[in-house]
Protein backbone atom coordinates (compact mmCIF):
# COMPACT_ATOMS: atom_id res chain seq x y z
CA UNK A 1 0.00 0.00 0.00
CA UNK A 2 1.36 3.44 -0.94
CA UNK A 3 0.65 6.70 0.80
CA UNK A 4 1.13 10.16 -0.60
CA UNK A 5 4.03 12.07 0.95
CA UNK A 6 2.95 14.87 3.25
CA UNK A 7 4.62 17.48 5.44
CA UNK A 8 8.35 17.06 5.09
CA UNK A 9 8.11 14.12 2.76
CA UNK A 10 8.94 14.80 -0.85
CA UNK A 11 6.04 16.54 -2.52
CA UNK A 12 4.14 14.82 -5.28
CA UNK A 13 5.93 11.53 -4.62
CA UNK A 14 4.22 8.33 -3.61
CA UNK A 15 5.95 6.92 -0.53
CA UNK A 16 5.57 3.31 0.54
CA UNK A 17 3.89 2.92 3.93
CA UNK A 18 6.09 1.94 6.86
CA UNK A 19 6.02 -1.81 7.42
CA UNK A 20 7.93 -5.07 7.75
CA UNK A 21 10.20 -4.21 4.85
CA UNK A 22 11.61 -1.27 6.82
CA UNK A 23 11.98 -3.36 9.96
CA UNK A 24 13.93 -6.06 8.16
CA UNK A 25 16.00 -3.42 6.35
CA UNK A 26 16.97 -1.76 9.62
CA UNK A 27 17.69 -5.14 11.22
CA UNK A 28 20.09 -5.97 8.39
CA UNK A 29 21.98 -2.72 9.00
CA UNK A 30 23.10 -3.66 12.50
CA UNK A 31 23.37 -7.31 11.46
CA UNK A 32 26.06 -6.14 9.02
CA UNK A 33 27.64 -3.73 11.52
CA UNK A 34 27.98 -6.37 14.21
CA UNK A 35 29.29 -9.16 11.99
CA UNK A 36 32.56 -7.26 12.01
CA UNK A 37 32.21 -5.26 15.21
CA UNK A 38 31.67 -8.42 17.27
CA UNK A 39 34.46 -10.21 15.39
CA UNK A 40 36.82 -7.40 16.37
CA UNK A 41 35.50 -7.22 19.92
CA UNK A 42 35.83 -10.97 20.46
CA UNK A 43 39.08 -11.85 18.68
CA UNK A 44 41.22 -8.83 17.76
CA UNK A 45 42.94 -8.54 21.15
CA UNK A 46 43.92 -12.23 21.03
CA UNK A 47 45.03 -11.87 17.41
CA UNK A 48 47.30 -8.93 18.25
CA UNK A 49 48.83 -10.61 21.31
CA UNK A 50 49.11 -14.20 20.01
CA UNK A 51 49.70 -13.72 16.28
CA UNK A 52 51.37 -10.29 16.02
CA UNK A 53 52.99 -10.74 19.47
CA UNK A 54 52.12 -7.20 20.57
CA UNK A 55 52.01 -6.72 24.34
CA UNK A 56 48.58 -6.43 25.94
CA UNK A 57 49.52 -3.01 27.36
CA UNK A 58 50.37 -1.70 23.88
CA UNK A 59 47.10 -3.06 22.52
CA UNK A 60 45.32 -1.26 25.35
CA UNK A 61 46.97 2.01 24.30
CA UNK A 62 45.91 1.38 20.69
CA UNK A 63 42.31 0.76 21.71
CA UNK A 64 42.24 3.92 23.87
CA UNK A 65 43.74 6.13 21.15
CA UNK A 66 41.44 4.65 18.51
CA UNK A 67 38.29 5.15 20.60
CA UNK A 68 39.13 8.80 21.25
CA UNK A 69 39.87 9.35 17.56
CA UNK A 70 36.63 7.57 16.61
CA UNK A 71 34.72 10.00 18.83
CA UNK A 72 36.16 12.92 16.84
CA UNK A 73 35.51 11.14 13.54
CA UNK A 74 31.86 10.55 14.51
CA UNK A 75 31.14 14.25 14.98
CA UNK A 76 33.12 15.32 11.93
CA UNK A 77 31.27 12.82 9.73
CA UNK A 78 27.93 13.73 11.28
CA UNK A 79 28.45 17.40 10.42
CA UNK A 80 29.54 16.44 6.90
CA UNK A 81 26.44 14.30 6.35
CA UNK A 82 24.13 17.09 7.51
CA UNK A 83 25.58 19.42 4.87
CA UNK A 84 24.60 16.98 2.09
CA UNK A 85 21.33 17.23 0.24
CA UNK A 86 18.83 14.40 0.00
CA UNK A 87 18.85 12.58 -3.31
CA UNK A 88 16.32 10.23 -4.83
CA UNK A 89 17.44 7.51 -2.40
CA UNK A 90 17.53 9.82 0.62
CA UNK A 91 20.33 11.52 2.53
CA UNK A 92 21.71 8.60 4.55
CA UNK A 93 21.24 5.39 2.55
CA UNK A 94 23.66 6.34 -0.25
CA UNK A 95 26.52 6.65 2.27
CA UNK A 96 25.83 3.18 3.62
CA UNK A 97 26.09 1.89 0.05
CA UNK A 98 29.26 3.85 -0.79
CA UNK A 99 31.25 3.32 2.39
CA UNK A 100 30.39 -0.29 3.27
CA UNK A 101 32.84 -1.70 0.71
CA UNK A 102 35.95 0.19 1.93
CA UNK A 103 34.85 -0.51 5.52
CA UNK A 104 34.79 -4.28 5.00
CA UNK A 105 38.05 -4.27 3.01
CA UNK A 106 39.81 -2.37 5.82
CA UNK A 107 38.36 -4.84 8.32
CA UNK A 108 39.78 -7.82 6.45
CA UNK A 109 43.17 -6.10 6.19
CA UNK A 110 43.36 -5.96 10.00
CA UNK A 111 43.67 -9.76 10.01
CA UNK A 112 46.30 -10.01 7.28
CA UNK A 113 49.71 -11.22 8.46
CA UNK A 114 52.56 -10.79 5.97
CA UNK A 115 55.11 -13.50 6.82
CA UNK A 116 58.65 -12.62 7.81
CA UNK A 117 58.08 -9.00 8.82
CA UNK A 118 59.52 -7.40 11.96
CA UNK A 119 57.67 -6.83 15.24
CA UNK A 120 57.77 -3.10 14.51
CA UNK A 121 56.07 -3.64 11.17
CA UNK A 122 53.27 -5.69 12.76
CA UNK A 123 52.74 -3.01 15.41
CA UNK A 124 52.57 -0.28 12.77
CA UNK A 125 50.23 -2.43 10.66
CA UNK A 126 47.95 -2.93 13.66
CA UNK A 127 47.80 0.79 14.49
CA UNK A 128 47.17 1.92 10.91
CA UNK A 129 44.61 -0.72 9.89
CA UNK A 130 42.66 -0.57 13.18
CA UNK A 131 42.40 3.22 13.21
CA UNK A 132 41.44 3.29 9.50
CA UNK A 133 38.80 0.62 10.12
CA UNK A 134 37.38 2.58 13.08
CA UNK A 135 37.20 5.75 11.01
CA UNK A 136 35.44 4.00 8.14
CA UNK A 137 33.08 2.37 10.64
CA UNK A 138 31.91 5.88 11.55
CA UNK A 139 31.19 6.63 7.89
CA UNK A 140 28.68 3.77 7.81
CA UNK A 141 27.37 3.70 11.37
CA UNK A 142 26.58 7.44 11.64
CA UNK A 143 24.28 7.52 8.57
CA UNK A 144 22.79 4.16 9.58
CA UNK A 145 21.98 5.30 13.12
CA UNK A 146 20.70 8.69 11.92
CA UNK A 147 18.43 7.09 9.32
CA UNK A 148 15.92 5.78 11.89
CA UNK A 149 14.69 9.31 12.57
CA UNK A 150 13.74 9.82 8.91
CA UNK A 151 12.22 6.41 8.22
CA UNK A 152 9.18 7.25 10.36
CA UNK A 153 8.01 9.92 12.80
CA UNK A 154 5.62 7.63 14.67
CA UNK A 155 6.88 6.89 18.24
CA UNK A 156 5.68 3.27 18.24
CA UNK A 157 7.16 2.59 14.79
CA UNK A 158 10.45 4.08 15.95
CA UNK A 159 10.41 1.72 18.92
CA UNK A 160 9.92 -1.14 16.45
CA UNK A 161 13.01 0.01 14.52
CA UNK A 162 15.03 0.17 17.74
CA UNK A 163 13.85 -3.33 18.64
CA UNK A 164 14.69 -4.77 15.23
CA UNK A 165 18.09 -3.06 15.30
CA UNK A 166 18.85 -4.73 18.63
CA UNK A 167 17.63 -8.05 17.23
CA UNK A 168 20.07 -7.73 14.32
CA UNK A 169 22.94 -7.03 16.70
CA UNK A 170 22.03 -9.99 18.91
CA UNK A 171 21.81 -12.37 15.94
CA UNK A 172 25.25 -11.33 14.73
CA UNK A 173 26.62 -11.69 18.25
CA UNK A 174 25.24 -15.22 18.56
CA UNK A 175 26.69 -16.27 15.20
CA UNK A 176 30.14 -14.80 15.95
CA UNK A 177 30.27 -16.18 19.48
CA UNK A 178 29.11 -19.67 18.46
CA UNK A 179 30.85 -20.16 15.11
CA UNK A 180 33.84 -17.86 15.56
CA UNK A 181 35.78 -19.98 18.09
CA UNK A 182 35.15 -23.12 16.04
CA UNK A 183 36.70 -21.47 12.98
CA UNK A 184 39.66 -19.51 14.36
CA UNK A 185 41.08 -21.79 17.05
CA UNK A 186 43.11 -24.93 16.38
CA UNK A 187 44.28 -26.96 19.41
CA UNK A 188 43.24 -24.07 21.67
CA UNK A 189 45.44 -21.60 19.75
CA UNK A 190 44.42 -18.93 17.27
CA UNK A 191 45.35 -19.82 13.68
CA UNK A 192 46.27 -16.76 11.57
CA UNK A 193 45.03 -18.27 8.28
CA UNK A 194 41.74 -19.35 9.78
CA UNK A 195 41.28 -15.90 11.35
CA UNK A 196 41.75 -14.28 7.93
CA UNK A 197 39.27 -16.76 6.45
CA UNK A 198 36.74 -15.90 9.15
CA UNK A 199 37.23 -12.17 8.49
CA UNK A 200 36.64 -12.71 4.76
CA UNK A 201 33.51 -14.83 5.36
CA UNK A 202 31.95 -12.42 7.82
CA UNK A 203 33.02 -9.48 5.67
CA UNK A 204 31.09 -10.85 2.69
CA UNK A 205 28.07 -11.47 4.93
CA UNK A 206 28.35 -7.89 6.21
CA UNK A 207 28.28 -6.53 2.64
CA UNK A 208 25.18 -8.61 1.87
CA UNK A 209 23.47 -7.20 4.98
CA UNK A 210 24.38 -3.60 4.12
CA UNK A 211 22.96 -4.02 0.63
CA UNK A 212 19.76 -5.47 2.12
CA UNK A 213 19.52 -2.46 4.43
CA UNK A 214 20.01 -0.13 1.47
CA UNK A 215 17.36 -1.88 -0.66
CA UNK A 216 14.68 -2.47 1.97
CA UNK A 217 14.71 0.79 3.97
CA UNK A 218 12.90 3.95 2.88
CA UNK A 219 13.67 7.49 4.05
CA UNK A 220 10.42 9.42 4.35
CA UNK A 221 11.17 12.61 6.28
CA UNK A 222 13.02 15.43 4.56
CA UNK A 223 13.69 18.92 5.91
CA UNK A 224 14.32 21.21 2.93
CA UNK A 225 14.83 24.25 5.18
CA UNK A 226 17.83 22.57 6.86
CA UNK A 227 19.38 21.63 3.54
CA UNK A 228 19.11 25.20 2.22
CA UNK A 229 20.18 26.95 5.41
CA UNK A 230 23.86 27.74 5.82
CA UNK A 231 25.45 25.58 8.49
CA UNK A 232 25.47 27.50 11.79
CA UNK A 233 27.66 25.78 14.36
CA UNK A 234 26.79 28.27 17.09
CA UNK A 235 23.07 27.70 16.65
CA UNK A 236 23.59 23.94 16.58
CA UNK A 237 25.67 23.95 19.79
CA UNK A 238 23.18 26.21 21.55
CA UNK A 239 20.39 23.82 20.60
CA UNK A 240 22.39 20.80 21.81
CA UNK A 241 23.09 22.44 25.18
CA UNK A 242 19.39 23.28 25.61
CA UNK A 243 18.33 19.77 24.61
CA UNK A 244 17.57 18.29 28.04
CA UNK A 245 16.29 14.98 26.63
CA UNK A 246 19.63 14.50 24.83
CA UNK A 247 21.69 15.38 27.91
CA UNK A 248 19.83 13.06 30.26
CA UNK A 249 19.55 10.11 27.88
CA UNK A 250 23.29 10.50 27.27
CA UNK A 251 23.98 10.27 31.00
CA UNK A 252 21.64 7.30 31.43
CA UNK A 253 23.08 5.49 28.43
CA UNK A 254 26.67 6.11 29.52
CA UNK A 255 25.97 4.75 33.01
CA UNK A 256 24.30 1.70 31.50
CA UNK A 257 27.21 1.14 29.09
CA UNK A 258 29.88 1.54 31.79
CA UNK A 259 27.99 -0.96 33.94
CA UNK A 260 27.74 -3.42 31.03
CA UNK A 261 31.49 -3.23 30.41
CA UNK A 262 32.27 -3.57 34.12
CA UNK A 263 30.02 -6.60 34.53
CA UNK A 264 31.44 -8.17 31.38
CA UNK A 265 34.86 -8.13 33.05
CA UNK A 266 33.75 -8.99 36.58
CA UNK A 267 31.58 -11.94 35.57
CA UNK A 268 34.66 -13.83 34.35
CA UNK A 269 36.10 -13.71 37.86
CA UNK A 270 32.72 -14.23 39.53
CA UNK A 271 32.12 -17.57 37.82
CA UNK A 272 35.78 -18.61 37.60
CA UNK A 273 36.72 -17.85 41.21
CA UNK A 274 33.59 -17.23 43.27
CA UNK A 275 31.55 -20.11 41.83
CA UNK A 276 34.54 -22.13 40.53
CA UNK A 277 32.74 -22.78 37.26
CA UNK A 278 34.02 -20.75 34.28
CA UNK A 279 31.95 -22.87 31.87
CA UNK A 280 28.83 -21.25 33.31
CA UNK A 281 29.78 -18.06 31.45
CA UNK A 282 28.51 -19.57 28.20
CA UNK A 283 25.17 -20.31 29.86
CA UNK A 284 24.93 -16.73 31.12
CA UNK A 285 25.76 -15.40 27.64
CA UNK A 286 23.02 -17.53 26.11
CA UNK A 287 20.50 -16.46 28.77
CA UNK A 288 21.29 -12.80 28.20
CA UNK A 289 20.61 -13.17 24.48
CA UNK A 290 17.47 -15.22 25.18
CA UNK A 291 16.15 -12.56 27.57
CA UNK A 292 16.32 -9.98 24.79
CA UNK A 293 14.35 -12.20 22.42
CA UNK A 294 11.78 -12.88 25.14
CA UNK A 295 11.34 -9.16 25.68
CA UNK A 296 11.03 -8.31 21.98
CA UNK A 297 7.33 -9.24 21.50
CA UNK A 298 6.43 -7.30 24.65
CA UNK A 299 8.16 -4.03 23.79
CA UNK A 300 5.81 -2.66 21.11
CA UNK A 301 2.53 -3.20 23.04
CA UNK A 302 4.07 -1.86 26.26
CA UNK A 303 5.42 1.25 24.53
CA UNK A 304 2.12 1.77 22.71
CA UNK A 305 0.25 1.67 26.02
CA UNK A 306 2.69 3.26 28.47
CA UNK A 307 5.47 4.93 26.44
CA UNK A 308 9.20 4.38 25.90
CA UNK A 309 10.35 6.22 29.02
CA UNK A 310 7.89 4.38 31.20
CA UNK A 311 8.69 0.93 29.79
CA UNK A 312 12.46 1.40 30.06
CA UNK A 313 12.18 2.79 33.59
CA UNK A 314 10.12 -0.20 34.75
CA UNK A 315 12.76 -2.54 33.32
CA UNK A 316 15.53 -0.67 35.13
CA UNK A 317 13.62 -0.86 38.43
CA UNK A 318 13.12 -4.61 38.05
CA UNK A 319 16.83 -5.13 37.26
CA UNK A 320 17.89 -3.02 40.25
CA UNK A 321 15.66 -4.95 42.65
CA UNK A 322 16.93 -8.32 41.40
CA UNK A 323 20.61 -7.40 41.67
CA UNK A 324 20.05 -5.93 45.14
CA UNK A 325 18.48 -9.25 46.19
CA UNK A 326 21.49 -11.10 44.80
CA UNK A 327 23.77 -8.91 46.91
CA UNK A 328 21.83 -9.64 50.09
CA UNK A 329 21.81 -13.37 49.28
CA UNK A 330 25.57 -14.10 49.14
CA UNK A 331 25.16 -17.80 49.91
CA UNK A 332 23.21 -18.62 46.77
CA UNK A 333 24.63 -21.51 44.80
CA UNK A 334 25.32 -21.25 41.07
CA UNK A 335 21.96 -22.39 39.68
CA UNK A 336 19.68 -20.08 41.70
CA UNK A 337 22.11 -17.20 41.16
CA UNK A 338 21.84 -17.64 37.38
CA UNK A 339 18.05 -18.00 37.65
CA UNK A 340 17.75 -14.71 39.56
CA UNK A 341 20.18 -13.05 37.15
CA UNK A 342 17.99 -14.11 34.23
CA UNK A 343 15.13 -12.04 35.64
CA UNK A 344 17.44 -9.05 36.01
CA UNK A 345 18.66 -9.49 32.43
CA UNK A 346 15.05 -9.58 31.26
CA UNK A 347 14.52 -6.25 33.04
CA UNK A 348 17.42 -4.37 31.53
CA UNK A 349 16.71 -5.86 28.09
CA UNK A 350 13.87 -3.33 27.74
CA UNK A 351 16.28 -0.39 28.04
CA UNK A 352 18.53 -2.03 25.43
CA UNK A 353 15.60 -2.48 23.08
CA UNK A 354 14.31 1.11 23.19
CA UNK A 355 17.54 3.11 23.54
CA UNK A 356 17.80 3.84 19.81
CA UNK A 357 14.20 5.04 19.79
CA UNK A 358 15.11 7.52 22.53
CA UNK A 359 17.82 8.87 20.22
CA UNK A 360 15.35 9.49 17.40
CA UNK A 361 13.16 11.44 19.82
CA UNK A 362 16.01 13.70 20.93
CA UNK A 363 16.80 14.35 17.25
CA UNK A 364 13.21 15.54 16.83
CA UNK A 365 13.51 17.68 19.95
CA UNK A 366 16.61 19.33 18.46
CA UNK A 367 14.59 20.24 15.37
CA UNK A 368 11.81 21.57 17.61
CA UNK A 369 14.28 23.84 19.45
CA UNK A 370 16.35 25.05 16.49
CA UNK A 371 14.23 24.54 13.34
CA UNK A 372 17.26 22.63 12.03
CA UNK A 373 16.96 19.01 10.92
CA UNK A 374 20.43 17.72 11.88
CA UNK A 375 19.90 13.99 12.33
CA UNK A 376 23.52 12.98 11.76
CA UNK A 377 24.98 15.72 13.98
CA UNK A 378 22.81 14.86 16.97
CA UNK A 379 23.30 11.12 16.49
CA UNK A 380 27.07 11.62 16.16
CA UNK A 381 27.15 13.57 19.45
CA UNK A 382 25.44 10.62 21.11
CA UNK A 383 27.84 8.17 19.44
CA UNK A 384 30.86 10.32 20.38
CA UNK A 385 29.86 10.40 24.04
CA UNK A 386 29.46 6.63 24.08
CA UNK A 387 32.91 6.13 22.57
CA UNK A 388 34.53 8.49 25.07
CA UNK A 389 32.75 6.52 27.76
CA UNK A 390 34.04 3.27 26.29
CA UNK A 391 37.58 4.64 26.27
CA UNK A 392 37.33 5.72 29.90
CA UNK A 393 35.46 2.62 31.06
CA UNK A 394 37.78 0.20 29.29
CA UNK A 395 40.13 -0.07 32.26
CA UNK A 396 37.51 0.10 35.01
CA UNK A 397 37.01 -3.66 35.18
CA UNK A 398 40.67 -4.43 35.75
CA UNK A 399 41.03 -1.58 38.25
CA UNK A 400 37.96 -2.71 40.20
CA UNK A 401 39.14 -6.32 40.32
CA UNK A 402 42.55 -5.21 41.59
CA UNK A 403 40.93 -2.89 44.13
CA UNK A 404 39.03 -5.74 45.84
CA UNK A 405 42.26 -7.70 46.32
CA UNK A 406 42.31 -10.15 43.43
CA UNK A 407 45.75 -11.77 43.04
CA UNK A 408 46.40 -13.64 39.79
CA UNK A 409 49.30 -15.54 41.36
CA UNK A 410 47.03 -17.27 43.90
CA UNK A 411 45.27 -20.49 42.95
CA UNK A 412 42.53 -19.71 45.49
CA UNK A 413 41.53 -16.12 46.21
CA UNK A 414 41.11 -14.76 49.73
CA UNK A 415 37.59 -14.55 51.13
CA UNK A 416 37.84 -10.76 51.08
CA UNK A 417 38.62 -10.79 47.36
CA UNK A 418 35.78 -13.21 46.64
CA UNK A 419 33.34 -11.06 48.63
CA UNK A 420 34.55 -8.01 46.73
CA UNK A 421 33.99 -9.73 43.39
CA UNK A 422 30.46 -10.68 44.49
CA UNK A 423 29.78 -7.07 45.47
CA UNK A 424 31.03 -5.77 42.12
CA UNK A 425 28.77 -8.25 40.30
CA UNK A 426 25.61 -7.49 42.32
CA UNK A 427 25.53 -4.29 44.39
CA UNK A 428 27.26 -2.08 41.82
CA UNK A 429 24.79 -2.89 39.02
CA UNK A 430 21.89 -2.56 41.48
CA UNK A 431 23.00 0.99 42.29
CA UNK A 432 23.64 1.94 38.67
CA UNK A 433 20.29 0.58 37.50
CA UNK A 434 18.40 2.50 40.18
CA UNK A 435 20.25 5.70 39.21
CA UNK A 436 19.25 5.16 35.56
CA UNK A 437 15.67 4.54 36.74
CA UNK A 438 15.66 7.85 38.66
CA UNK A 439 17.09 9.74 35.67
CA UNK A 440 14.39 8.37 33.38
CA UNK A 441 11.55 9.04 35.82
CA UNK A 442 12.52 12.45 37.19
CA UNK A 443 14.91 14.08 34.70
CA UNK A 444 14.21 12.76 31.19
CA UNK A 445 11.24 14.90 30.11
CA UNK A 446 9.81 13.07 27.08
CA UNK A 447 7.09 10.86 28.51
CA UNK A 448 4.46 9.28 26.28
CA UNK A 449 2.22 12.36 26.22
CA UNK A 450 5.02 14.81 25.46
CA UNK A 451 6.55 12.54 22.81
CA UNK A 452 3.24 12.29 20.97
CA UNK A 453 2.76 16.07 21.27
CA UNK A 454 6.28 16.65 19.96
CA UNK A 455 5.51 14.58 16.85
CA UNK A 456 2.30 16.52 16.28
CA UNK A 457 3.98 19.91 16.80
CA UNK A 458 6.76 19.07 14.35
CA UNK A 459 4.27 17.88 11.76
CA UNK A 460 2.51 21.24 11.98
CA UNK A 461 5.76 23.23 11.79
CA UNK A 462 6.91 21.29 8.75
CA UNK A 463 3.72 22.16 6.86
CA UNK A 464 4.41 25.87 7.19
Amino acid sequence: MNQKATGTESANVEVRKFGMRDKFGYLFGDFGNDFFFMLVLSFLMVYYTDVFHISAATVGVLFLVARLWDAVADVAWGRFIDTRKSGKNGKFKPWIFRMSFPLVISGILMFVKIPGMSDGFYMAWAFVTYIVWGTLYSTVNIPYGSMASVITSDPVERTALSTWRTMGAMLASLIINVLGPLIVFVDNKMDANRMLMAAAIFGVLAIVCYMACYKLSTERIVAPETEKEKVNIAKTMKGLLKNKPLIFILIASLLFMVNTMLIGTVNVYLFKDYFSNAAALSIVGFIQAASVFLAIPLVAPLVARFGKKETAAAGMLLASVIYALLYFLPNLTLTPFIAFSAVGMFGFAFFNLVIWAFVTDVIDYHEYLTDLREDATVYSIYSMARKVGQAIAGGLGGFAIAAVGYDATREVQTQGALDGIHTLATLVPAVIYIVVFLILVFLYPLNKKRTNQLAADLAEKRKI
